[in-house]
């Protein structure tokens, strides 16, 4: 009888047990847009794919994933990156008490939902972003330098070096784990040669794409060119387009003027023909003188 009951025990136990995490293991969200290889906790993502608190989504080399939260804040995560969304408590009026992104290494892009400001914090290895009803993107390298830049509303990084506000379209700051945090300045192209990663924001420089919903209101902060400028290589040198039009002209006179002295041998051989010709009317005159001395 002992035994039964510790049978039983231990039956529930493994039912309790196997059914907690998926009890924890809340639905926050969905895949809206999936390409090339997005990845989470149980295997690749596909569109409409839930996300769950605490699953760990991985993009590939040339990944992309956008997501919508229960609360209608959306995130973009780019190629190469990983992400954790490790807090979310929702109150069940279409808002969140606190949604918390751990942001390990990647590019991304935030669109605040219906939540207070307050809600919403991202972590990154250098420092928080707060975020004060806000678009943005942000970038973290593989050793933790972070770089943000912010497309609408307002939002405040904070690291070891203290706190920077953004408060104009495309303001940005960078920050190094180490604690340097730089002061607010416009971005500009020299900003993917400072985190050693041309392709450290590709929403705004234009190496990937986002959906309407995602990229329509953001514009490029005069990053879209930088991708443009493309070292020079043996195989990008071409020949001039018009160097055979220009041989062919600069041959042609001198195959007019062979032309030209070959008609003028033509010519001279006329004169040559007309001579025979008189010479042979002269040699018709003696044979008529020959033939009139005949009769006497």
């Amino acid at each position: 009888m002992a035994q039964l009951r510790r049978t039983a025990i231990a039956a529930l136990s493994a039912a309790l047990y196997g059914f907690m995490p998926t009890m924890a293991a809340e639905p926050i969200g969905q895949a809206t847009l999936i390409k090339t290889e997005v990845s989470g906790a149980t295997g690749p993502l596909a569109v409409r794919d839930p996300v769950h608190r605490d699953e760990r989504i991985r993009t590939s080399r040339s990944g992309l994933g956008q997501f919508i939260f229960r609360d209608g804040s959306k995130l973009a995560v780019g190629a190469g990156s990983s992400v954790v969304i490790d807090k979310f408590v929702y109150d069940d009026s279409q808002s969140v008490q606190q949604l918390t992104v751990t942001a390990a290494k990647g590019t991304f892009r935030w669109i605040s939902g219906n939540s207070k400001h307050s809600a919403y914090n991202i972590l990154t290895p250098s420092g928080t972003i707060g975020v004060r009803g806000t678009v943005f993107d942000f970038y973290v390298g593989d050793d933790g330098t972070t770089a943000i830049v912010l497309l609408s509303g307002a939002a405040q990084f904070c690291g070891r070096g203290g706190c920077q506000p953004l408060t104009r379209r495309c303001d940005c700051v960078v920050a190094r784990p180490g604690g340097a945090v730089t002061k607010t300045q416009r971005v500009d192209r020299s900003i993917l040669t400072r985190l050693g990663n041309r392709k450290a924001l590709p929403f705004l420089s234009g190496d990937q794409k986002l959906s309407v919903g995602f990229g329509g209101m953001s514009g490029s902060c005069g990053l879209s060119a930088a991708l443009e400028i493309k070292p020079t290589s043996p195989t990008d040198i071409r020949p001039p387009e018009k160097a055979t039009p220009r041989k062919a002209i600069s041959t042609e006179p001198g195959r007019g003027g062979q032309d030209t002295g070959k008609g003028g041998q033509d010519t001279g051989k006329g004169g040559q023909d007309r001579g025979k010709g008189g010479q042979d009317r002269g040699k018709g005159g003696q044979d008529k003188g020959t033939q009139g001395q005949d009769p006497s």
